[in-house]
């Protein structure tokens, strides 16, 4: 768990600047604050120190309940026990509990490919435990839980759903969003639809996932510089891991990161999510296979039989 770094006291100055309502010589507010005694000049640094003191305190508190949500282990990695309901209520709580200045909030997702992932290449298991949490993406992973497990899995928390569970407290809270992933095409359509269906959500900017070099620089400053709440990341296993590994650090003004894979490209209507039904069975992946045989069905032909295994061999 990482470290809540404080207010500097440069900041502390300058907020107590502001506050105290000083301003050029000569004006009324310096005449005003010539006039408080260093009694009221203490009085309000104490004030001001004693806010920072609370919001560092809260902020410890809320790491503190997220190292107590129970997780259940599946195939090595430590899923949260939670339903959709109370991931969307968490990912606005962790945006409004983070302390800017600090690195954002990283949540991902797990399904039997990323677990297929994780045992074979341990960079990879590292970089999803470095996760604040990881939700269930997956509905064998329920299942699972509740054969291997002694404490189950209430729902499958697919970010598919979970996205529109967050934007609509979003558009009630007024917790913003960037969208950053896919292709420039299919990131329009999404963000055009996301608008579309939920008007009063603010959207502080959007990008596609192509970005390298000076222009991934200048996003970086550009995302930092809007301060979205919450940043959803789609670019796809494990490229999204490792953003977050390499430019967290550059984000401290993003409240959390939640990383979404193939998210746009199912808002934007480029795929089609499976019959709910099929879902419920736990064979999307084999419908999303059907969809794109050229892109998945090797790699879920491959990925399946070392899920199944580390899933048996690494549950409890």
């Amino acid at each position: 768990m990482r470290k809540i770094s404080e207010t500097s006291p440069r900041d502390l100055g300058r907020d107590e600047a502001t506050i105290s309502g000083s301003g050029p010589p000569g004006s009324a507010q310096a005449a005003t604050s010539a006039t408080q005694s260093p009694r009221s000049h203490r009085q309000l640094s104490a004030g001001l120190a004693s806010a920072a003191d609370i919001a560092q305190q809260e902020a410890v508190a809320f790491q503190a309940s997220l190292l107590a949500l129970p997780t259940v282990q599946l195939g090595g990695l430590p899923i949260t026990v939670i339903d959709r309901p109370k991931a969307a209520r968490l990912m606005i709580a962790a945006a409004r509990r983070h302390i800017r200045s600090s690195r954002p909030y990283y949540f991902t997702s797990a399904n039997g490919d990323v677990i297929a992932q994780a045992r074979a290449n341990v960079d990879v298991a590292v970089l999803f435990s470095e996760a604040d949490q990881i939700f269930a993406d997956g509905q064998p992973l329920v299942f699972a839980s509740r054969l291997l497990c002694r404490t189950h899995l209430p729902e499958r928390v697919a970010t598919t759903d979970l996205f529109h569970d967050v934007a609509k407290l979003a558009e009630q809270e007024g917790t913003t969003f960037y969208l950053l992933g896919s292709t420039e095409a299919e990131n329009n359509k999404a963000v055009a639809s996301v608008k579309a269906r939920y008007p009063g959500l603010r959207i502080v900017g959007h990008c596609h996932g192509f970005l390298a070099g000076q222009a991934l620089e200048k996003k970086l400053d550009e995302i930092n510089a809007l301060a979205p709440d919450i940043l959803w990341l789609g670019l796809g296993v494990p490229r999204e891991q490792i953003f977050v590994r390499d430019f967290a650090s550059r984000l401290q003004n993003v409240g959390v990161i939640k990383t979404s894979g193939g998210l746009f490209d199912h808002i934007a209507g480029k795929v089609r999510r499976a019959p709910l039904w099929v879902q419920k069975a736990g064979f999307e992946w084999l419908w999303r296979a059907l969809m794109e045989p050229r892109r998945l069905f090797w790699r879920y032909f491959t990925t399946s039989p070392q899920a199944i295994y580390a899933i048996l061999r690494y549950s409890r």
